[in-house]
C-alpha cells in the first residue's frame, strides 16, 4: 500500500538547515566542484528524503550528497 505524502512547499524565506548546513561542509570538502553543483546535488538529496524523519535529516541528506559528489569525482 503506498501512503500519500503531500508535496512539500519550500519556503524561501526560511533555509533548511539540512541544506544550509551541509553545503557549508561539502563546500569545504570539495572546493574543486563549484558551489552551484554542491547546492544542487544537497538539495536534490534533501527532495529524495523528503519522508525520512526530521531529526535525521541533517545527517542522511549531508552522508548522501557526499556519496555523490565522491562518485561524481571519481
Amino acid at each position: 500500500m503506498a501512503l500519500a505524502v503531500p508535496p512539500t512547499v519550500p519556503d524561501r524565506t526560511v533555509p533548511d538547515p539540512s541544506v544550509r548546513s551541509a553545503v557549508c561542509r561539502l563546500a569545504q570538502e570539495f572546493p574543486e566542484l563549484g558551489p552551484r553543483s554542491i547546492v544542487l546535488v544537497v538539495r536534490t538529496c534533501r527532495e529524495e528524503l523528503r519522508g525520512s524523519p526530521t531529526d535525521a535529516l541533517p545527517e542522511l541528506v549531508e552522508r548522501l550528497a557526499r556519496q555523490r559528489l565522491r562518485v561524481t569525482l571519481g
